[in-house]
């Protein structure tokens, strides 16, 4: 799951009172892990193209340079079918650069980082854009966190950003970022949950802020988990389109600038689901 990076000037925290993890490149003995989470990204987004007809569509040239990606999220976390749509729709671009993942500090948390990180994927603190970018790679966001991905199924054509400008205010002081927007439905969650969430104190203890009702296969009606846990996408078709690139206004405070790019997002994803069938796409 990816999620916004802390707001700048940055001391390397990712929230109030949370400090992120070190996170240092992959090291040599590390080849293989690197080896197998690179097939695996490959045959995800084969799977998606196949099972869920994965169409993309590209808008204007790119930035020359480092460039900040911004996706939303769709359902599901460590299966966020949108990321792994974002991750094709970059790899149609045939980047030249390098990719920044910006992910959710629970992957740390649950023992995982090393794999993530073998994936690309670095805390999502400012200081792991900044570093990215001064080493001339790009950065992917999505800063709708677990919120955008826990969204329940009525507003699934939602983005869901709940106010988080810090990859507005990244944008403003790093480079240019070009917005991508995703639609598809892959799991039923009913209720986001994030009443409990605060109740069991998880936003505070995991940095979770929801723990989301939902339905899926193989695993039911489950609270919590099945976005934790593989499970079995509806055969919806995904349909992601890279936008044009948008850079702030003079003048532009970041916030209105976010809003501007959350706007056009929502926009984009008003657009392409319009038309769509019910769960099929």
């Amino acid at each position: 799951m990816t999620s916004t990076p802390a707001p700048s000037p940055a001391p390397p925290s990712t929230g109030p009172g949370a400090q992120a993890p070190a996170s240092t490149p992959p090291e040599p003995g590390d080849a293989p892990l690197v080896l197998t989470v690179r097939t695996a990204r490959r045959a995800a987004t084969g799977f998606l193209r196949r099972y869920h007809r994965l169409d993309v569509t590209v808008g204007g040239p790119l930035h020359d340079g480092p460039v900040l990606f911004v996706t939303n999220h769709g359902f599901g976390g460590a299966a966020d079918l949108n990321v792994l749509a974002a991750l094709a729709a970059l790899d149609e671009l045939s980047l030249t650069r390098d990719v920044t993942i910006l992910c959710h500090q629970i992957a740390w948390t649950l023992g995982l980082g090393k794999v993530v990180e073998a994936g690309g994927a670095r805390p999502a603190t400012y200081a792991s854009a900044a570093e990215a970018f001064r080493l001339g790679r790009h950065v992917l966001v999505a800063p709708g966190g677990d919120i955008d991905a826990a969204k329940s199924f009525a507003a699934r054509n939602r983005i869901a950003f709940s106010g988080r400008r810090g990859f507005a205010r990244l944008a403003v002081e790093q480079g240019v970022p070009v917005v991508t927007a995703g639609a598809g439905e892959s799991l039923l969650v009913l209720w986001d949950g994030q009443g409990l969430a605060r109740a069991l104190r998880l936003d505070t203890a995991l940095r979770l802020k929801v723990v989301p009702v939902s339905l899926s296969l193989p695993w039911g009606f489950s609270v919590g988990v099945a976005g934790l846990l593989p499970y079995l996408p509806l055969p919806s078709k995904l349909v992601t389109s890279v936008l044009d690139p948008m850079s702030p206004e003079e003048g532009e405070p970041p916030e209105a600038f976010g809003d501007r790019v959350e706007a056009t997002m929502q926009a984009g994803l008003t657009a392409m689901t319009a038309h769509r069938r019910l769960l099929l796409g």
